[in-house]
């Protein structure tokens, strides 16, 4: 497994001597005509029968996807790719030689902001030794399967972390396959359960997430799929990080969560695993799981550490203002199959939120500029009436600013009722949406250093505010709308 992602990695950074955008799958790596120049096509052809298309090998897939067990693949495959991985090299030096070349190397991704990534309290080696138990316990793990569990746990303790999550991924995948033909009562699917989608082939509802339930489908969500999560398998299959570096902390996340599973499915009594004073903390952060990694996810943390500091917010009303936006954050929404109004609805808002981030970075910069300016007299006479007028449109602009922030806060709690409103309601609320974004974006225009049109950005707000008002008066706001469909209900 190591050796097919290091060999995708390395394939890439060589399509890339000749090619712009590397192809994201490996079969449509393999199948280029860039590398058959580099290597020859008779050589890409026997890579492709190994690990690159679902005709021939695909050891790539059949591993990362644990569909083998051990000993399955035989030892002289591995040897095959090793010679053949040597041989590429030798030809890729023949061919940079030729063409006097030199061949880059793509940078590694980094986890960054590990602390988003912080679920479960760091494991000791009691708590791998009780995962051990579990492992040859749980329903959970397919008993052919045990000893890359076995391994995966080995690796954790002697700290050789990207080999864990190696070994773990296929498994956990593995578990949730058997979960899935298990609670959808389709043993016939074990080879091909798509374990996070929401309907099943015949259009019935998949069972699984009922099974596992909210916080478990947003870890796996988070982890292993939202575009802006660390996304662990992907980078890891495709070699895009860095084996000898990899977190710690990233491998405790999975282990943890691991254990978890392998705790709550399973023929035995497991109540005193889950009660023990090691297990009990796992068990308790993983039922309490929220999305980080959601679109929703993430406009909430946009609007929560938005940097509206009190030269934009008067200081009596700041602390009301930030906790009413803190406990509408609280608020608990679903992220799961967001259907494509709430996503298209979401795309808007975040681009609201950063908007607004922005002009609160403008304004306080600037104001904290000309004071100093202004306490040194080293303003200019149009400077001075500039700075007037920049603190008269401040006391104007801060409540209008808070509005928006909450109103866009109280309308993604209510995000999901989009998706009652009829076609046409829908666009002229998206179409609202939009042209509160072209308000901030000039905002930010105006607000600039360079520009400094306060006058205008008044005269823009004004225009903004009857907007709110028509849009408030014809109940087209999902907080207004989810209050009319409320007394519809009463009546």
């Amino acid at each position: 497994m190591k050796l097919t992602s290091c060999l995708e990695r390395a394939l890439g950074n060589v399509y890339l001597l000749l090619g712009k955008d590397c192809p994201f799958l490996l079969r449509d790596l393999l199948a280029s005509e860039q590398l058959a120049v580099v290597f020859g096509q008779a050589v890409m052809n026997v890579l492709r029968v190994f690990i690159g298309s679902p005709y021939g090998l695909n050891l790539r897939n059949v591993l990362w996807h644990g569909f083998a067990s051990p000993k399955e693949i035989p030892a002289k495959y591995c040897a095959m790719l090793l010679f053949l991985t040597a041989g590429l090299g030798q030809l890729l030096r023949t061919y940079l030689l030729q063409n006097k070349c030199i061949l880059v190397h793509r940078p590694y991704v980094i986890f960054v902001s590990l602390e988003e990534l912080d679920v479960f309290p760091d494991l000791n080696h009691e708590a791998v030794s009780i995962a051990e138990e579990l492992v040859n316990l749980s329903s959970f793990v397919l008993k052919p399967m045990i000893p890359f569990w076995m391994a995966a746990l080995t690796a954790f303790k002697r700290s050789r972390y990207a080999d864990c999550v190696i070994f773990l991924l296929p498994q956990l995948e593995v578990g949730l396959r058997l979960l899935f033909t298990t609670t959808n009562k389709c043993p016939n699917r074990l080879l091909t359960a798509e374990m996070l989608v929401k309907h099943l082939d015949n259009e019935e509802v998949n069972q699984l997430p009922a099974v596992l339930e909210e916080p478990a489908m947003e870890f796996l969500w988070d982890f292993l799929n939202h575009q802006e999560g660390p996304r662990i398998r992907d980078r890891l299959s495709h070699g895009e990080i860095n084996l000898e570096t990899f977190p710690r902390e990233v491998a405790n996340q999975l282990v943890a969560f691991a254990i978890t599973l392998l705790c709550r499915f399973s023929d035995e009594d497991m109540f005193a695993f889950k009660e023990h004073m090691v297990v009990k903390p796992l068990m308790n952060c993983a039922s309490c799981y929220c999305s980080r990694f959601h679109p929703i996810a993430r406009l909430k943390k946009q609007v929560c550490t938005s940097n509206c500091e009190s030269i934009l917010i008067e200081i009596n009303n700041s602390f009301l203002f930030w906790r009413l936006l803190i406990e509408l954050c609280d608020t608990r929404i679903c992220t799961l199959y967001s259907p494509r109004p709430v996503l298209e609805m979401l795309v808007v808002l975040r681009k609201i939120s950063t908007q607004c981030h922005q002009v609160s970075e403008q304004v306080i910069a600037s104001t904290e500029l000309r004071y100093k300016q202004w306490m040194n007299k080293t303003l200019r006479s149009r400077q001075r009436h500039n700075y007037l007028r920049m603190l008269n449109s401040i006391k104007f602009l801060s409540p209008v600013l808070r509005l928006i922030l909450v109103l866009m806060t109280v309308e993604l709690v209510n995000i999901h009722l989009v998706c009652k409103k009829n076609p046409s309601d829908y666009q002229q609320y998206l179409k609202f949406l939009k042209s509160v974004l072209q308000y901030t974006e000039n905002l930010v225009t105006y607000t600039s250093p360079e520009k400094n049109k306060w006058d205008e950005t008044l005269e823009l707000t004004n225009k903004i505010l009857i907007k709110i008002k028509r849009i408030s008066d014809r109940k087209l706001m999902l907080i207004l709308f989810a209050k009319s469909s409320e007394k519809d209900l009463l009546s």
